[in-house]
């Protein structure tokens, strides 16, 4: 089974997300997102952790800081300490999180506001409610003004972005994240390269230099080879062009799936490349992605690119 690629360092930031075995709901009641908040708030005490954004669902969304660089040890207490008081309180056994929780390293000057906002309007994009500001369970009310904050969150960081006074950054972050609203709009997620990293490429290529170089990768660890930038969008175009020329619109749009899949180029740098936008290769990715997921025959293509290519 190939793990989740962990970046740790005194002063790293993250988007958190654990999602529940076999897609269960991880909370089934007031108390248990009341006892999840608890935990959030001795990870604070205990390991350091600064707590910015959070919202609890299903599963749960986090926006975190590691002062101290000890992420596994924070997220072991979180979900560990959580698992074990949901279990014994229900007589179960066992594992309550699908496998290893998602932690992707963030370049937070550049994304910290917009990821705030993705992690608020998530009960909107679910229907769970009409307003951010209507779901019980995220740190949105707090950041608005609603309700008061908890010792343990941190809302400065990203009020400073909008406002010099308390009042004046809770009414323009309101407006900031209330005016995407029942739009169409791009995650910033669309960015992830590797599935690891959200950040310029300045950051990402000094994140590899300090962190990565030298490490192995390997099947059991495939966010590196992404990273490693092994394959250029020149290797894709030979290897989809000798291998499948049936539909020209099919190939290119192949060539544009593992470009993003494959060589750690940001959006912008892909849609550069075969002449359309970042929204355009977003939209193309998610597109094959659901054909692949349907269609054998698109599957083997895929699959006998991969192999030329050595992925």
């Amino acid at each position: 089974m190939s793990r989740p690629l962990r970046i740790t360092y005194p002063g790293a930031f993250y988007q958190i997300t654990a999602r529940g075995n076999e897609q269960r709901p991880v909370f089934k009641s007031k108390r248990d997102k009341e006892k999840f908040l608890e935990y959030l708030k001795s990870a604070s005490e205990r390991y350091n952790a600064v707590i910015h954004v959070y919202c609890l669902m299903d599963n749960h969304h986090l926006l975190l800081e590691t002062p101290s660089g000890n992420l596994p040890r924070i997220m072991l207490h979180i979900n560990g300490a959580y698992t074990n008081y949901f279990n014994v309180k229900r007589g179960r056994a066992g594992h309550l999180f699908q496998g290893r929780y998602k932690a992707i390293l963030v370049e937070k000057d550049e994304y910290a506001k917009e990821l705030s906002r993705y992690i608020h309007l998530n009960p909107v994009r679910a229907g769970i409610v009409d307003l951010p500001e209507d779901y019980e369970w995220s740190s949105y009310s707090v950041y608005i003004g609603k309700h008061e904050k908890p010792e343990w969150l941190c809302t400065d960081f990203i009020h400073g972005y909008f406002g010099k006074t308390k009042s004046s950054a809770e009414k323009l972050y309101k407006k900031f994240v209330n005016s995407l609203i029942n739009t169409e709009y791009n995650t910033p997620l669309d960015e992830v390269v590797g599935s690891s990293i959200l950040g310029r490429l300045e950051f990402i290529n000094e994140i590899k230099e300090k962190y990565l170089k030298g490490r192995k990768s390997g099947k059991y660890l495939p966010a590196l080879n992404v990273l490693a930038d092994s394959v250029s969008i020149d290797d894709i175009h030979k290897a989809v062009e000798s291998t499948y020329s049936d539909d020209p619109g099919l190939g290119r749009n192949i060539k544009i799936y593992l470009a993003r899949s494959y060589t750690g180029k940001r959006l912008r740098e892909i849609g550069d490349a075969f002449g359309i936008g970042d929204t355009a290769v977003s939209q193309v990715c998610r597109r094959l992605s659901a054909r692949i997921d349907k269609g054998k025959n698109l599957k083997k293509i895929i699959s006998n690119i991969r192999k030329r290519l050595k992925l």
